[in-house]
């Protein structure tokens, strides 16, 4: 890394895991984080209690300041920015959308890590909105940011396949370390001004919707291919669900079977050491990880040791 990098005075922006990433990255590869802004802390837990988010408990262990303003509309907390004097704000998932005069305070502007391979995924959910498209690969872009969402000039893009496997959370994960390092790549060229941004194309742009828990509820008569990348793209959150006798079962982790039946979409269809095969609009989906009312979420295999009457042939979930 050069000199001029590690000198940059860096304002990190950013609240979730995937953020606390990218902080954890800086840091280790000894860049001067000057302070660390983040989202207040949020009442979670049983109890209800306040809690720092994932980048605020990298930011106290690393003893760097934290800011947590609700937005940058109070004219303080623009002069606090000012007052922090930085080359560049990198902003990861902070959850916040940035106006002009906040983008335009460091030297050097504001950067995002963005998981997608944009312009495609642009918004609040890129990684479970590619994986539930059916997606081949995705990836992080690093981007200078501008007043849009998620619009501004790319500089540089890493890619990422998608498994036919994958669970969003896996996905997650794996996207989390490539964006750490792609930042990491960006910031000498950044520093030096050498970068060649470009500008993206909005014609092939689309937009990556909040998740909402009712998206987690299973249509047995989509094909058995969909309702597979259904149920992987909302775990682990929101997780995807059906009912079994009037009850709410949650389903974790799916494969597709072309295996055909003349059943009504959402029956049991059979079960064997592994799953509980359930047919659908076109083919079967093979049940691998549920979680039943008031229990934890296991292997289906587990489920079946003690209860497979549960799920005899002929037993129907959802609206069937």
């Amino acid at each position: 890394m050069s000199d001029t990098a590690r000198q940059l005075r860096i304002l990190f922006a950013g609240t979730p895991d995937f953020a606390a990433s990218s902080l954890q990255a800086l840091l280790d590869a000894g860049h001067n984080v000057i302070g660390v802004y983040t989202q207040p802390d949020r009442p979670a837990g049983r109890g209800r209690k306040l809690t720092p988010s994932p980048v605020k408990k990298v930011a106290l262990e690393h003893d760097l300041p934290v800011y947590q303003p609700l937005n940058f509309k109070l004219a303080e907390d623009r002069q606090q920015l000012a007052a922090l004097d930085a080359d560049l704000m990198v902003v990861v998932a902070y959850g916040l959308l940035l106006p002009q005069a906040v983008l335009d305070t460091p030297r050097l502007g504001c950067i995002n890590v963005h998981a997608s391979l944009l312009p495609r995924w642009r918004g609040a959910a890129p990684i479970h909105r590619a994986l539930l498209a059916g997606d081949s690969e995705t990836g992080v872009t690093i981007m200078q940011m501008d007043a849009g969402l998620d619009t501004g000039a790319m500089l540089l893009k890493k890619h990422c396949p998608i498994t036919p496997t994958d669970t969003s959370g896996e996905l997650h994960d794996r996207l989390a370390v490539i964006g750490a390092a792609a930042l990491l790549e960006s910031l000498p060229a950044i520093a030096g001004q050498t970068i060649r941004p470009e500008i993206q194309d909005d014609s092939l742009a689309c937009y990556a919707h909040k998740l909402e828990k009712a998206e987690g509820e299973i249509d047995w008569h989509k094909p058995a291919t969909e309702i597979a990348r259904q149920i992987r793209g909302l775990a682990p959150w929101p997780v995807a669900f059906t009912t079994l006798n009037g009850e709410t079962l949650r389903i974790w982790y799916a494969e597709a079977s072309d295996e055909q039946s003349n059943a009504k979409p959402g029956t049991v269809i059979g079960t064997d050491k592994q799953a509980i095969t359930v047919a659908s609009g076109d083919g079967a989906v093979r049940l691998l990880k549920i979680q039943l009312p008031g229990s934890k979420a296991m292997d289906s295999s587990a489920v079946l040791n003690s209860k497979r009457e549960l799920f005899s042939d002929g037993t129907e979930l959802g609206h069937c």
